[in-house]
C-alpha cells in the first residue's frame, strides 16, 4: 500500500469521495494539494498523468487513475472486499447504476448549481436547479423505503452520490424538503472512519 497518493482540491466533492472512502477503509493516502486556481491540473506534470486535465488524479504504486467513480471502483475491488462492490453481476450492476447517477444527474444538477454559485462558472443555473429538484425527488422517494442506495448496506453507491447532494445548499438548493435524504447523509456521517469536508 506504499505510495498511495491523491492529487487533491479540498473543496472538490469528487476529490472528497476518494479521501472519504480511503478513510472508511483505513487506507493511508498522501494528499498532494493542486493549485487549481493557477491551473496546475492543466499543465505538466499533472496533464501528463491525466490528459483530461481534471482532478482527482490517484496513484497507487504504478497505477494512475482519473475520475472519482473509477477510483472508488478500484479501491473497493482492491481493498474493500465484497461489502463495498460485490462481484456478483446483479448486485454489482445495482451499485454501478448509482455511480452513473453520480456522474450524470447529480453532476449536472446539484454539482453544476454549486459550480455556478460558489465558483462563478458560466452555466445555465436555472436548468441545473431544475435537474437538482428532479434527482433529489427521485433520491427522496428511494430513501424513504431504503436506508442505503443499494443492497441494504453502505456501498460505493453512497460514497459516490452523497457529497454533491450534501453540498446542494451551496448551489441554492436547500435540503429541508428532503428528510429522507438528510437522514441518509446522517447515516453516512456516522460510519466508522468518516471524515468531513468544508460546508458539509
Amino acid at each position: 500500500m506504499a505510495g498511495m497518493k491523491l492529487h487533491d482540491l479540498e473543496l472538490s466533492g469528487n476529490c472528497y469521495k476518494v479521501r472519504l472512502f480511503c478513510s472508511l477503509l483505513g487506507l493511508p493516502i498522501k494528499i498532494e494539494p493542486v493549485d487549481f486556481l493557477a491551473g496546475a491540473h492543466k499543465k505538466g506534470p499533472l496533464s501528463d498523468k491525466n490528459p483530461f486535465c481534471e482532478i482527482p488524479i490517484f496513484e497507487d504504486g504504478n497505477v494512475t487513475l482519473r475520475d472519482s467513480q473509477a477510483i472508488l471502483v478500484y479501491l473497493a475491488r482492491k481493498y474493500g472486499g465484497e461489502d463495498w462492490l460485490p462481484l456478483d453481476p446483479a448486485p454489482m450492476a445495482e451499485v454501478i447504476s448509482w455511480l452513473m447517477v453520480a456522474e450524470n444527474e447529480i453532476a449536472r444538477g446539484p454539482n453544476d448549481a454549486r459550480l455556478h454559485d460558489k465558483f462563478g462558472y458560466q452555466l445555465d443555473v436555472d436548468l441545473a436547479r431544475k435537474k437538482s429538484e428532479r434527482i433529489l425527488g427521485l433520491l427522496e422517494s428511494h430513501l424513504k423505503n431504503n436506508a442505503w442506495l443499494a443492497l441494504d448496506r453502505p456501498t460505493i453507491a453512497d460514497i459516490a452520490c452523497m457529497p454533491y447532494v450534501a453540498l446542494s445548499h451551496e448551489g441554492g438548493v436547500p435540503l429541508e424538503p428532503y428528510p429522507a435524504i438528510r437522514a441518509w447523509i446522517a447515516r453516512i456521517k456516522s460510519l466508522p472512519g468518516f471524515v468531513s469536508m468544508p460546508a458539509l
